[in-house]
């Protein structure tokens, strides 16, 4: 083989690599305001790229905005989104501890309009940034911001399209018919306590009788929190039912990307 075919070939392997080998990802701590609770985000970009992109609200677990969530959106950064990790607890509070984090996660969607209009002030506060197509925008949540980007998509929120990793799928406040704009993408794990089989079957009902256009997968063997490789030491740590699967963490991911690149396109 010639010396010139075999660098072609070279060439044609590194196409695919082209994208992200020259992302410049930065991230910075923002902060905006819902009514006058001031809450602290995390914005990521590539300062490379020019013109008008897509833009995407990561909404965290029941821990609160830490590290992982912040991972997820300069993860989206490089690929080409402007990716915000959002404050639902306000003041970027984290909790080190379960009962913690079960008191911020209450208190945060106990009153729904409060809850509603955190997320309503992330939404404006990503619109306005430089480079951000405001017309295509969407979110995506891991356990308590899954539920928290369902229940936005529940509400007619003017987003492209929600994903919901091992998020609760119950409300008190079932989609009616016609109302959710967003297209939705569900991943869950069948071994999942906190999400059992009844909770899988009533959203399927309520997604069908709304209809909406949603997609749910349900990992076999796999529990909560299957995203997160922290889970497995929450689990040791406070004895949850808790643990990290890769496979499904992989699958779930690109499943997700190809579901943004899209809902995007069209």
């Amino acid at each position: 083989m010639s010396i010139r075919i075999c660098l072609s070939l070279i060439l044609l392997c590194l196409l695919p690599l082209q994208s992200t080998a020259f992302a410049q990802v930065t991230g910075r701590e923002v902060e905006y305001r819902s009514g006058s609770t001031l809450l602290k985000g995390y914005l990521a970009q590539d300062s490379s790229l020019k013109g008008q992109r897509p833009a995407l609200l990561v909404v965290h677990e029941w821990w609160g905005h830490n590290e992982y969530a912040r991972k997820r959106a300069r993860m989206l950064a490089g690929l080409g989104y402007v990716a915000l990790a959002v404050d639902m607890f306000g003041d970027g509070k984290v909790a080190q501890h379960p009962a913690d984090a079960g008191k911020f996660a209450a208190e945060a969607m106990k009153n729904k309009e409060v809850g509603e209009a955190r997320f309503a002030a992330a939404l404006e506060f990503i619109r306005k940034q430089p480079g951000v197509d405001p017309t295509r925008i969407g979110a995506l949540g891991y356990c308590f911001g899954g539920g928290v980007v369902l229940h936005m998509a529940r509400q007619g929120a003017d987003l492209k399209g929600v994903v919901s990793y091992h998020g609760s799928l119950a409300t008190d406040t079932p989609a009616t018919r016609g109302k959710v704009k967003a297209k939705i993408l569900l991943f869950s794990g069948a071994e999942d306590k906190m999400v059992p089989p009844e909770q899988v079957a009533a959203f399927r009902k309520e997604m069908d009788a709304a209809g909406a256009s949603y997609r749910y997968v349900g990992y076999p063997g796999v529990k909560h929190s299957f995203t997160n490789p922290d889970a497995d030491a929450y689990a040791r740590k406070f004895d949850l039912p808790l643990a990290y699967d890769r496979k499904a963490d992989e699958d779930s991911w690109s499943q997700s990307v190809k579901f943004f690149r899209d809902i995007f396109e069209k």
